[in-house]
């Protein structure tokens, strides 16, 4: 069991103005030590707003999502002993999830129970319309392909998740764009990390999806995750 851990979130954002103050604001008080939002080359007030709300702001100019995650990242293990996180949070920056259930999220690490948690929209309760059918699906085959080739049991590859620091900096993550949630997810199963997943709740995102609410989008980020799959048996 972790005593009193110290928790970091980190929230990839880009163009998310309309929605990032409300993810912020509804993260538990006083419930995690820094709140990063990292500004992934966003052409609107997405930093401003997040800066407003009380967030910490780094700014990454290489468009993609695991470009992001990745800067987050080095800013939370680059800080001072005393300063730096055992447990880091990821959830996204369109207020699709509910930050507040991160409370429940970080138990199984902080119990001792696993190392990493997944927050799986498909064992929870999802708002009417909050996944296209293509997200349906793509996670469907994505955890059929995991759990036939790396014998890891998941259900979703959801971006609300829960990691000690430590084993997440022992996967060595590299992606830099869509294929980020099933690295981490593959590698875990590869290196036998003792991970679990918990329903998280799901609603209908605030804006337009840069990934599944265009067809490029779409295929690509599929095209992307099967390789990804294959790439690290």
């Amino acid at each position: 069991m972790l005593p009193s851990p110290s928790i970091n979130v980190i929230i990839p954002a880009y163009n998310e103005e309309q929605s990032i103050a409300q993810v912020v604001r509804d993260i538990p008080a006083g419930f995690v030590a820094d709140v990063i939002v990292v500004n992934n080359n966003s052409t609107d007030s997405t930093a401003e707003v997040a800066a407003a709300a009380g967030a910490t702001v780094l700014h990454e100019p290489n468009p993609g999502y695991g470009n992001a995650c990745l800067k987050g990242i080095a800013y939370a293990a680059g800080k001072p002993a005393a300063l730096r996180p055992d447990i880091i949070v990821f959830l996204d920056g369109d207020y699709s999830d509910y930050p507040e259930e991160m409370v429940q999220l970080v138990q199984p690490i902080v119990q001792g129970q696993a190392d990493m948690v997944i927050g799986s929209r498909a064992l929870g309760q999802r708002e009417s319309g909050s996944m296209m059918p293509q997200q349906i699906f793509g996670n469907w085959l994505a955890t059929t392909l995991i759990r036939f080739l790396y014998g890891a049991r998941f259900t979703d590859l959801g971006p609300f998740r829960a990691i000690k620091l430590e084993t997440l900096q022992a996967l060595g993550m590299r992606d830099r764009n869509y294929g980020w949630t099933v690295e981490m997810q593959a590698k875990a199963a590869k290196q036998k990390v003792k991970y679990t997943e918990l329903p998280v709740s799901y609603r209908r995102r605030i804006g337009v999806s840069k990934v599944s609410g265009t067809v490029k989008g779409t295929v690509m980020a599929g095209y992307k995750i099967i390789l990804t799959i294959f790439r690290y048996l």
